[in-house]
This record gives structure tokens, C-alpha cells and sequence, in this order.
């Protein structure tokens, strides 16, 4: 795999100087997120937040930056979208993001509202949206998609978010994808279940654009005061390109390695 010189690192937050903080380090993308509706009933028994997000954030948080993109998950397809999407651009959103779709209609008709305006990037995390990611990338008004590994295992029925990295899904879905992708989310490199570093390898392996920092990666820092005292962020982002540089030099026996480690660490999970 050639070396990716373009990687989008996303860090979720509506605080300002969270955002100007994490920028200065490389982070190249803040993630505003206005997702609401059906998140409690899908994902209520996870471990995860229902954001507190606001459209208001989306101006306070751009004027804190410097180059960054703001980018906004807004709500899946609804009455409301041609309003929110006119709200989010209004305020300054550089992105948009659709979540939960499951047919390409919904995405088509979101991107004509969106009309060229701003980037426009599918989050594919349903396994009909996934089925269909081919003919997503042949959209013209499509400029990215990203696919979100939580919702996505939850649809399938899957055990645990990191299977359809594990089990092949992901490199059937993007094999003959022509635009940029992402995948998921990533924890420090040397923290949690799956490491940072042990997800990076398959992020460089498949050719993925980028990655979202997740609520682990920063120890669910609230304010930038405990954001400093929880971790060295520079450090640890720069731990991450370091195993990016190293796995995109790898050669393909080396990938075909650490894939089938990969595989044994996801299996080794779900059996408990």
C-alpha cells in the first residue's frame, strides 16, 4: 500500500478552545454533532453519549480555528433536513454528514439540497447503505464517505463494533471505491481494547483517509483544563503518525501479517 500523505484526524466537540487546542497538534477536522433522532432507542444500552451539540456551536467553534473544517452529523433524512442543512451552512459548517441512511434516494436528495455548497459526506453505518457504498462513490454530489463501525455492528447484528474490520466486510465494501474514505473511530495508540496502533495497521492496510478520535482517546475531557491533565495529546497524536508513517512502508506479506493478528486479537474478543 502506497503511503497516504492526506489523513483526516476528527476530534468530536462543541468547546472552542478544545478545538483551537487540538488543531495546533494536527487534528484537521472538528466534529460537530447535532444527531438526535432514534440515537437514545439504537444505541441507549452502549457506553456512548447522546450529544449536546447545538447549531450555535457551529459558528463559536469556526471562528476559534485557524484552517481546521468544521464538520456537522446532522440528523438522519427527515422533514427537517432542508432546514437544518440551510442552518448548518448558514453558521459556517465546512462538512456535512448524513447518518443512518439505507437507500441512495435519501442521499441523492440530500445532496441536491446541499447543492455544491459545502463537502458532503454519506456515513454509511447500515448494512443496506454499505451494500450500496459502490454506487455512493459514483455520485457526483458525494465528495467523501466514512464508515461508522458502532451503528453499522449494531444493524448487522454483530457482537462487537471492530468485526466488519476483522471479518472482510470492510475490504469487500471499499475495494473499488475512487474517493477518499474513513473508517470508525481510534483509541491511543497504546490504550484500549483494541489499541490505536493495532486499528492504525488496518486504517494504512485499507486505504483509509481518516479516523475519529474517540471519547477514550481523550479520557472524556470536558473543558481543555482536563484535556491537558488527562494526556499529552501532542505526544499521543504523534504516536499515531508514527504507526501510520511505519505501517504505510510496510510490504504486503508484513500487512498480511498484522490482518490475520488483527483478526485473532477481534476473535479472541468475542468469544470473551
Amino acid at each position: 500500500m502506497s503511503k497516504n500523505k492526506y489523513f483526516n484526524y476528527l476530534f468530536i466537540t462543541n468547546n472552542p478552545e478544545i478545538a483551537k487546542y487540538v488543531e495546533s497538534f494536527g487534528v484537521n477536522r472538528i466534529f460537530i454533532d447535532l444527531e438526535r433522532l432514534n440515537k437514545l432507542e439504537r444505541q441507549g444500552h452502549l457506553d456512548t453519549v447522546i450529544s449536546k451539540h447545538s447549531f450555535d456551536d457551529i459558528k463559536v467553534v469556526k471562528s476559534s480555528l485557524e484552517k481546521a473544517d468544521v464538520l456537522v452529523r446532522l440528523n438522519p433524512f427527515n422533514r427537517e433536513t432542508k432546514e437544518e442543512i440551510e442552518l448548518a451552512i448558514e453558521n459556517g459548517a465546512d462538512i456535512l454528514m448524513l447518518p443512518m441512511f439505507r437507500t441512495i434516494e435519501e442521499v441523492t436528495k440530500f445532496g441536491k439540497i446541499i447543492d455544491g455548497r459545502v463537502k458532503f459526506i454519506p456515513l454509511i453505518e447500515t448494512q443496506a447503505a454499505a451494500s450500496i457504498a459502490k454506487e455512493l462513490d459514483d455520485l457526483d454530489c458525494v465528495d467523501e464517505l466514512h464508515f461508522g463501525l458502532n451503528d453499522l455492528h449494531l444493524d448487522m447484528g454483530l457482537k462487537f463494533m471492530f468485526e466488519p474490520l476483522a471479518n472482510g466486510l470492510i475490504d469487500s465494501w471499499t475495494r473499488e471505491l475512487r474517493k477518499p474514505f474513513g473508517i470508525g473511530g481510534i483509541a491511543r495508540a497504546n490504550e484500549g481494547i483494541v489499541s490505536g496502533e493495532a486499528v492504525m495497521g488496518q486504517q494504512v492496510r485499507l486505504g483509509s483517509s481518516g479516523v475519529i478520535l474517540s471519547r477514550s482517546f481523550h479520557m472524556r475531557s470536558q473543558n481543555l483544563d482536563e484535556l491537558k491533565k488527562r494526556i499529552d495529546f501532542e505526544a499521543e497524536l504523534n504516536k499515531l503518525e508514527l504507526i501510520r508513517s511505519r505501517c504505510s512502508d510496510y510490504d504486503k506479506t508484513t500487512q498480511d501479517l498484522e490482518y490475520s493478528n488483527f483478526k485473532q486479537l477481534i476473535s479472541n474478543i468475542i468469544k470473551g
